[in-house]
């Protein structure tokens, strides 16, 4: 009986040790790849993270948040936005089969480890706060693919490191403080298509990047010197403002007939026509040019021989017959003169309807152009230039029966002329040309005192005109100017001009003169909702939640006009609260409308770290659903007081929507987070449905997010159930 009792013991005994063993040699995830995240995850801080562990775990089987497996490894560790802090630690090596890491907008900082997993392919570390250089062992990343590094605070010079990164398609190093001159092993970079140097204060040439088959290559804001190479300029997306270049050219001989030009991006240091200091013509072009010259010459001393005795000849009858010409046609152009002012009448415009607004419609006379001498004409507007479709939509979109049907607003494709003889200005529509000395005088020659604020693109100045009324003047820096034509400028005003909204600021004029590029545009007395929310107490005061519904409601509009009523559709590109302006009345007005071509691609990036960017936007897709998704850090400002961005306040605190987002949904923590001057007049009801909205505009996949027309719809449900 004992025998049998030990013998059961030991069956049991072994039994349990099989089992744990089996747990522990077959679980479904490697354990080095398990040692490596526990040690991630600690070098992180340990963030709130759904399924991970301090210690052991099973990150494969488990589900960990982010974590992305094939078979027995981790491949991937996905974690874009996730509000994370700490550093990287040193064991990222460990991981034996990683293949993409993406930790990219968070608050990471320390540096980045030397000890990288040499299986990586993908390497997103942007818009986060990592110091010190780039490692030199990114030479042992030969299968690497994407290297984002924007955004960071970097220094050192670049890394002579990518002679193995053949395989290396994206490099972005953006917005750092990288310094000295790019590094001769670049050159190895055969696979590289975009790369992203602009915003740091790397030095001398770029001869090393001429021959990568480059599609997109920006280098702004930098400083690099000696002339741009050829082969850069027939890169699609070359940006290069902001270095000192030498840029010394010599026009080529003037060409008989110029093509139209193109409205597409052209580098504005060398365009067509233009050939580059130093560099002598192809020996075919010289032959030919000699060749020429002979010919002419021959010919020359032919004519001049046998025409010599003709001129003599013909000059006697040709000095009187002119002479008696002159006379008769000096008499002929006295009577017509005499028939023109007897029989001439003033021409008065009649009113055009522009826009019609909830209550009233009304009529704005179309200004009559501003003919100059001095002013070469640019564009000549045609009857099929501005085509404006009036096709009537639901009527439940507005808020009463007495709304007009809203305008399908279509921008045609804009004639460029072929010639650029003389030529006046026109007026555009209803928008005015004003000249440099005109604006000077409004704005008292551009003082201090008429400055409104400064702008990524353009200073903006208010003008005062002598009949008192009040204009803004967005006079576009040197670099921006420098890149736009005047033909493709008047192509943009066109477009401008045609966004008539009671919800958008209105085109009411422009400049271009002397190398100037200027925008007029209504002037909006009460500041920006960014002032009125943070900085200015006594409209903050004034801001009552019905009057904040509204505002949202206006903003909502004003975007749904962009989106759905224009044709094809305007995405704004850069909606914040600096770009919402109030008038006289506290309307909300949305600015810089239709502008985004003058945006530099680096805006993106910079939309980002204020707050107001897309989750796509990492990537450079922006569309209509990157608006609805800034549209809903807007309405986050609205409801919490709050800035989208704000380094003064705790870590994981200082982005909006990141700090609100998980809030969104609890009742009492909503209630936590809204302006303190709110919460007396707020009930729970109104807060809870306006958070859903918001909800749905900041989803991270953009599919997800609603069109505007039913943000529209939405908000004038809670405004008329909350009058």
């Amino acid at each position: 009986m004992e025998y049998s009792k030990l013998r059961f013991s030991m069956l049991t005994m072994v039994g349990l040790i099989t089992i744990f063993t089996a747990k522990i040699c077959f679980g479904d995830t490697d354990q080095r790849d398990i040692l490596a995240i526990n040690s991630l995850y600690a070098a992180l801080g340990y963030p709130p993270l759904p399924g991970w562990l301090v210690s052991g775990g099973d990150p494969c089987a488990e589900g960990w948040q982010g974590v992305q497996c094939v078979n027995s490894n981790i491949t991937g560790i996905i974690l874009n936005g996730a509000n994370l802090g700490g550093e990287l630690g040193e064991n990222l090596g460990a991981f034996v089969s990683i293949i993409q890491i993406d930790l990219s907008n968070n608050h990471i900082g320390g540096r980045i480890p030397s000890n990288l997993p040499l299986t990586i392919k993908i390497l997103m570390l942007s818009g986060n706060q990592l110091t010190g250089s780039i490692p030199d062992s990114v030479s042992l990343l030969g299968q690497m693919t994407d290297l984002l590094l924007s955004n960071n605070h970097l220094t050192g010079v670049i890394p002579d490191s990518f002679q193995q990164l053949t395989p290396l398609t994206n490099l972005d190093l953006s917005a750092n403080n990288l310094s000295g001159p790019l590094p001769s092993s670049m050159a190895n970079l055969s696979s590289l298509t975009t790369l992203h140097l602009q915003d740091n204060h790397l030095i001398r040439v770029l001869d090393v990047l001429q021959d990568l088959p480059l599609i997109s290559l920006d280098v702004e804001n930098n400083l690099f010197s000696g002339p741009i190479p050829s082969k850069l300029l027939d890169i699609p997306n070359f940006r290069s403002t902001g270095n000192p270049f030498n840029t010394t050219v010599i026009p080529s001989p003037p060409i008989s007939s110029p093509s139209p030009s193109s409205f597409g991006p052209m580098p504005p240091e060398i365009g067509p026509g233009i050939q580059v200091f130093g560099q002598p013509p192809p020996p075919e072009m010289q032959q030919h040019s000699s060749a020429k010259l002979k010919s002419i010459m021959t010919k020359k001393v032919a004519w001049v021989a046998v025409g010599g005795f003709l001129i003599l000849l013909v000059l006697a009858l040709a000095l009187c017959f002119c002479m008696s010409k002159h006379l008769k046609e000096k008499s002929t152009v006295k009577n017509i003169k005499d028939g023109e002012m007897r029989n001439s009448t003033p021409k008065v415009l009649k009113p055009s309807k522009l826009k019609e607004n909830d209550d009233e419609s009304k009529d704005i006379l179309t200004r009559s152009s501003v003919k100059s001498e001095k002013v070469e004409k640019i564009f000549k507007s045609k009857d099929d230039d501005h085509v404006i479709d009036m096709t009537k939509v639901n009527a439940s979109s507005l808020p009463t029966s007495s709304q007009p049907s809203r305008e399908r607003v279509v921008v045609k494709p804009i004639a460029v002329p072929t010639t650029t003889s003389r030529r006046t200005t026109t007026s555009v529509g209803s928008t005015k040309f004003f000249s440099i000395a005109s604006l000077q005088e409004y704005t008292n020659s551009f003082s201090q005192e008429n400055l409104v604020g400064n702008g990524m693109l353009a200073t903006v100045y208010k003008a005062v005109l002598p009949d008192g009324k009040l204009l803004a003047i967005k006079k576009l820096d040197n670099a921006t100017s420098r890149k736009w034509d005047d033909e493709r400028f008047m192509g943009l005003v066109t477009n401008v001009s045609k966004l008539r909204n009671e919800n958008i600021v209105g085109l009411e004029g422009y400049c271009f003169e002397h190398g100037q590029r200027l925008f007029v545009y209504e002037y909006c007395e009460n500041g920006t909702l960014h002032e009125a929310l943070h900085l200015n107490d006594e409209i903050h005061e004034k801001l009552s939640w019905n009057s904040r519904l509204h505002l949202a409601l206006q903003v909502a509009r004003a975007l749904e006009y962009l989106h759905e009523v224009c044709q094809p559709a305007v995405v704004h590109h850069n909606l914040k609260s600096t770009n919402i302006l109030f008038d006289n009345e506290l309307n909300a007005r949305v600015s810089d409308c239709g502008l985004d071509p003058l945006l530099p691609a680096s805006h993106v990036t910079k939309l980002q770290g204020c707050g107001y960017g897309a989750p796509e936007l990492e990537y450079g897709s922006y569309t209509y659903q990157s608006d609805v998704y800034s549209f809903g850090v807007i309405m986050l400002e609205l409801i919490t007081g709050r800035k989208a961005y704000d380094s003064s306040r705790p870590r994981g605190e200082q982005f909006l929507v990141r700090w609100a987002i998980s809030q969104l949904h609890d009742i009492e923590a909503l209630s936590g987070m809204i302006d303190p001057s709110l919460r007396a007049a707020c009930s729970s009801k109104s807060l809870s449905r306006f958070a859903d909205i918001i909800s749905l505009c900041v989803q991270p996949e953009p599919e997800f997010r609603p069109p505007m027309s039913e943000i529209v719809q939405s908000l004038l449900h809670m405004i008329q159930r909350n009058p």
